[in-house]
């Protein structure tokens, strides 16, 4: 099947972090410092800027947004229009640039972090840990020994968190601890040579779209690693989210590059949609 993608804006910088939010997309563009706000017309609104790059993006009970700043390594929280103050520090457990978050219903912020610096000569690859955040911002150790852990979801049930470890190119399952800790990790997938897990999402049938830059696609996979479904983008496709009144418009965030000096000096990055046929489910 080939589905029709629609581009819904472009000339933006580098799109991570999809959120369908009080009926809108939310994401970071993270190589213009912001956060934006886009309506399905196509409309579009700048949420807040920041000193640097921005990345995880989610919503206390209270309808707080949180905000991943990357490069101090800290989580801000939104206390008025454009109005941001720290949340919390993550400097005692992310090992380099904090990265991609995911909050429960419950409030309790986690958060992905590089693990090491990419573009250090020579490279020391690490693993690294996800962190989390209590609803008042009390940090601590989830979970520990992931390859670069990156895009996350958590079932409708909350009871378990997925994350897409991109250094190892596999989805790992945890199940939720009641303080919150993820527990008794499991292999959820494993994906081919060729796929770089970066962000992702679930839908209503258990599946999970992965957004994999390096094949330029987006792949909807099932528990063990089957794949049902591929979607072709021109673009690096970097992260997905279901949105929509009906949770089936299935949002693709791509990019030319990922230079972030390249992308601040060209914004050739997009946003774009295609209608699928389950709706999502769970948290994103």
């Amino acid at each position: 099947m080939t589905r029709p993608l629609v581009t819904l804006i472009d000339g933006i910088a580098f799109g991570e972090a999809p959120r369908w939010h009080d009926g809108a997309l939310y994401l970071s563009d993270i190589h213009a410092d912001r956060v934006l706000r886009v309506k399905e017309t196509g409309e579009m609104d700048i949420v807040a800027t920041f000193d640097g790059p921005v990345s995880g993006l989610g919503w206390l009970p209270d309808g707080a947004m949180l905000v991943v700043s990357m490069h101090d390594r800290k989580v801000l929280r939104q206390t008025a229009p454009g109005m941001f103050v720290e949340h919390a520090d993550l400097g005692a457990i992310a090992t380099w640039h904090a990265n991609d978050m995911l909050v429960s219903a419950q409030g309790m912020a986690y958060v992905g972090n590089f693990g090491f610096d990419l573009a250090a000569t020579p490279v020391a690859p690490c693993t690294a840990s996800i962190a989390r955040i209590a609803p008042d911002g009390t940090v601590a150790v989830a979970a520990e020994g992931l390859w670069f852990p990156n895009g996350m979801v958590i079932t409708p049930d909350g009871t378990t968190l997925i994350v897409a470890q991109s250094g190892t190119r596999v989805l790992t399952a945890f199940t939720i601890a009641p303080n919150g800790d993820l527990v008794e990790p499991r292999h959820w997938a494993d994906l081919p040579g060729e796929v770089l897990p970066d962000g992702i999402c679930l839908d209503a049938q258990g599946h999970v779209w992965v957004a994999s830059p390096t094949s330029h696609e987006v792949l909807r996979v099932g528990e063990g690693g089957i794949i049902t479904e591929r979607i072709a983008t021109d673009q690096e496709a970097i992260a997905c989210t279901l949105g929509g009144a009906d949770r089936r418009t299935l949002f693709i965030l791509t990019a030319e590059g990922h230079d972030p000096d390249w992308c601040r000096a060209h914004h050739t990055a997009r946003i774009l949609m295609t209608r699928v046929d389950v709706a999502g489910a769970g948290i994103p």
